[in-house]
């Protein structure tokens, strides 16, 4: 397994069966449905995290909070780009609610997950303790042989989260894989869009929850595969060439 600065190893026995493929998950409203209560959370955490590391109120808070996202991909970018707020701090404040309370559970992931061929990473732009958390809590950690988190996606000294495409060219150029062998799995099709361009295979899990999902009725030209859960796919004949 590759082991750097930007790829953390989840576990050494991460079972994969013999095959060229590599598989980048996403965590929320991937591997399971965080529309459910996490995402709810995570709002209501990172708008008080603003609202302390600004002193502001509410509502400009809440503003900031989705302004961010939608621009950089992870309001900390744009809370360290235009605030001057430590990024790992603010991580920490954003994300400081026990995750486990608010993951529902998803039946057989980790015994599908195991059956689909290939090796298998996290690729998520939340940090990295609240992840590791959330695998812990779906029982699927052991499925994974390592994790690229926010807290990892610093190149050159500058964060690149997903869909940086200087980030993908440098995660496929430590995994030492072929982009057409390598596969995507993603509810938000900005990411999904740039993994095209990199000419990955793109697989969209569809959920309703997702921003902007309501937008994207059809399955669009850059993705390969649109599911409505990470089950579907799992037992879809796309996963198991």
């Amino acid at each position: 397994m590759a082991c750097s600065s930007l790829i953390k190893p989840l576990s050494a026995k991460a079972i994969h069966k013999k095959t060229g493929r590599v598989w980048l998950f996403d965590l929320d409203n991937t591997l399971h449905d965080a529309s459910h209560a996490v995402f709810a959370q995570i709002d209501v955490s990172m708008t008080k995290a603003i609202m302390k590391a600004l002193d502001i109120g509410f509502i400009p808070a809440t503003a900031l909070r989705q302004k961010y996202w939608e621009r950089y991909g992870a309001t900390m970018i744009g809370m360290e780009r235009h605030h001057g707020v430590n990024a790992s701090q603010f991580l920490h404040m954003s994300h400081d609610f026990h995750a486990p309370d608010f993951v529902k559970p998803e039946r057989n992931l980790a015994r599908l997950l195991q059956n689909v061929p290939g090796i298998k990473y996290i690729l998520t732009n939340a940090p990295h303790d609240y992840a590791c958390s959330v695998l812990d809590t779906l029982g699927i950690r052991h499925c994974f042989a390592g994790i690229c988190s926010i807290d990892q996606m610093r190149l050159q000294g500058t964060f690149r989260p997903k869909p940086s495409p200087a980030l993908m060219h440098q995660l496929l150029g430590l995994l030492k894989c072929k982009p057409t062998d390598t596969i995507l799995v993603e509810d938000t099709l900005k990411n999904l869009k740039i993994a095209k361009q990199l000419h990955l295979k793109t697989v969209h899990i569809f959920n309703a929850g997702t921003p902007f999902s309501s937008t994207h009725k059809i399955r669009p030209a850059y993705v390969d595969l649109r599911v409505k859960s990470v089950h579907e796919l799992l037992r879809h004949p796309f996963s198991h060439k």
